[in-house]
Formats: structure tokens, sequence, C-alpha cells
């Protein structure tokens, strides 16, 4: 418990916070539970901070809790978690000491200080913590005290895919979604989870949108980022989210592993015993030939089972011939995977497993 003199008591704090714009990592935050603010303190991660928006940057618009994207202003005030991000392709960032300004490292509401960033980004959007947010104990109030909780193994786990890719925007989440389309188009009732990322709402609608009930993300377990989490969290991520979802009863789940095979937390998890445990089966997305066939050498090596390469390359046909040259697996477009011909796929890929294929869908398989 903090100390009265590292407490600022606003009178009107739930004021504020009801008057301010709430970030979608925070759904499923009870905000009745915060109560006042706390200054003089080191964030953690998940921590909740009330900031103002002091200049606007790359982000310009905040998605909030109910995913309309609001557009932000200077002088704004903003109710976001703290965490880290890897993003090659925008900011690299992490967790500051202290509540000095920092930035918006991610629409979904992830605040950091910014370490890089590429080339083609703005400067992140600068924020000033105002105090982190705490209840009447004055304990921050943090994502994890709202994680759907840890539950047991079903007893019979359904078949699971999950998704991989050679980098950020190699295609992964469309991939995942165009899968995710074409089982439920089938007639499967599918679950999905994105396992490891950064918080933020687009690729959850991505899967809503595709057919998926339910569809979780580990902000769902408590964190606003996979990024420097220890490998014994990434587990509890997978435990908590596939078994939830083997719980609900659905026919095959989707997993989609954020960022490329030279991340360290993606690494870890995909050379991981528990994920071997967890999976039947991979589908591997890249931009290009070379890195897709990069890739699916190295998941063999770890023992990975890569049942087709799909991703961004596959909007070239060109690429699709360059990948069919190199690789003894299928190459499936986003069309191929959002067609409900996907389960004769499933019936050739795990041919143990009971898959009621029509001869019409079979009929219809593209090489």
């Amino acid at each position: 418990m903090k100390t009265q003199a590292h407490l600022k008591k606003y009178h009107c704090v739930n004021g504020r916070i009801k008057n301010a714009k709430i970030a979608f990592i925070n759904r499923r935050v009870d905000l009745s539970t915060c109560r006042t603010l706390i200054d003089n303190t080191k964030p953690n991660g998940g921590d909740l901070v009330l900031a103002r928006v002091e200049e606007i940057g790359q982000h310009k618009r905040l998605e909030l809790r109910d995913g309309r994207r609001a557009r932000m202003f200077e002088g704004n005030e903003i109710v976001v978690a703290y965490g880290n991000r890897y993003a090659p392709d925008q900011f690299e960032a992490v967790i500051p000491d202290t509540l000095a300004p920092c930035h918006l490292v991610a629409a979904g509401g992830v605040a950091a200080q910014m370490r890089t960033k590429h080339g083609k980004m703005k400067n992140p959007t600068l924020i000033s913590p105002i105090g982190i947010i705490a209840d009447k104990t004055g304990t921050p109030v943090n994502l994890s005290r709202f994680a759907i909780r840890q539950t047991p193994p079903a007893g019979t786990r359904p078949l699971t895919l999950a998704v991989a890719g050679t980098s950020m925007n190699a295609g992964k989440t469309t991939t995942a979604a165009s899968l995710i389309k074409g089982l439920t188009a089938y007639g499967m009732q599918v679950g999905a989870a994105k396992i490891t990322g950064t918080g933020a709402g687009g690729d959850l609608w991505f899967m809503i949108d595709s057919g998926a009930d339910p569809v979780l993300d580990f902000v769902d377990a408590g964190f606003p980022s996979t990024y420097l989490v220890p490998f014994s969290g990434i587990e509890t991520i997978l435990n908590t989210l596939t078994n939830h979802l083997a719980r609900a009863g659905v026919d095959i789940i989707v997993l989609e592993i954020a960022d490329g095979l030279y991340q360290k937390e993606t690494a870890d998890l995909l050379t991981s015993e528990a994920l071997r445990k967890k999976i039947d089966g991979l589908i591997f997305a890249a931009g290009e030939a070379m890195g897709g066939q990069a890739g699916v050498a190295w998941l063999n090596r770890m023992n990975i089972p890569v049942l087709a390469l799909s991703g961004a390359l596959t909007s070239s046909p060109l690429a699709v011939r360059e990948a069919r040259n190199v690789l003894d697996l299928p190459v499936l477009t986003k069309k191929n995977l959002a067609s409900p011909t996907i389960a004769a796929y499933l019936s050739d890929w795990f041919p143990d497993v009971e898959i009621k294929t029509s001869p019409f869908a079979r009929s219809l398989k593209t090489a």
C-alpha cells in the first residue's frame, strides 16, 4: 500500500476518468475500482495511467473500449496502460522508470518510451502522465487484476492450427482470418486467439468479422503486450487462452503468433514443447519465396509441422510460382483459405481425424 505522501487525492478523479478517452486495451477493467492517482512511483507493465496528450504524432486516434477510433486533440486526457512494444515497421519502445513524459506507441492504448522508429514513421504522440490510477487502498489498477481465470485443459483438445510468419506485415492476420472464414463457411465453429503482440483491436475485429467465436488475446490474459515478457508468462497466455477456447466447445482453434521468427518471444514460443503440445500444424506467412523457404526450413528444424505457405507473397502469381518451385508444400492464397474447400486440405493433413468433407468440397480442392 502506498503512503499518503505518494497519493494524489483528486476529489473528481472518477469524473476525470469518466470524461477521459479510455483506450481499448482497458476493455476488461472495472472502472469503478479507479479511485485515486499515484505519483512519484515506478510504472509496471499493465498499470493504468491517466495522461494528457501534449503533441499529436504518428497516432492521431485512440481506439476506445468499444472499438471506435476517436480523434485525439492536444490537451485531451486519456486512460492508457504501460507496456513494451516491438514493431520493426513502427516503434520499439519500453516501459519508462518514471512518470516523465513518454509516448503513445500503439493506437490500442500502450504507453512507453520510444527507443527507435521506422524511417517512414512520424514521431510518436507525446503524452504526459498525470498519475498512475489506483484503487481506494492506493494499489495500482493493473490489467492483470481483470484477466480471465486460468482453467485446466478440457478433456479433449480441438484440432488446433497456428499461423506464424517471417516478420511484421508478412500477412499473418490475413492468413488467420481467411482460414477462419473458410472453416466457418464449411460449417465449423472456430475459436481464435492472438497469443503474442501489442494490445490493439484491429486483429481481433478481423477474426471476429471472419466468423470466429470466441476470440481472445493476451490482453484477456492480463498483458498489455508480450515484448520482454518472460517465457513463463508467454506459456501462461498460451495455456489460458487455448483452454478457454477448448472449453467453449469449438470444433477447431486458430492461433496467431505475432512478429517474426527472429523476435525473441516468438522464437521462444515456437521452439517450446509447450506449443508443440498445443498445436497440430502451422501455416507459415511470408512476403516472398526466399523468406518462405528459409522460415519453413527453420520450423522444420524445430519439429513444427508446417502444413502450407501463405501470406503477402500470394498477392503475386509470380511469387507463388517461385515459392512452389522451391517448396514441397501447398501455397495457399487468401481466396484458397477463405473457401469452404479448405476442409479438403484438413482431411489430407489429418487423415486420422474425422472431418466431414463433402465430395463437392474435395472436387474443388486447389493444388
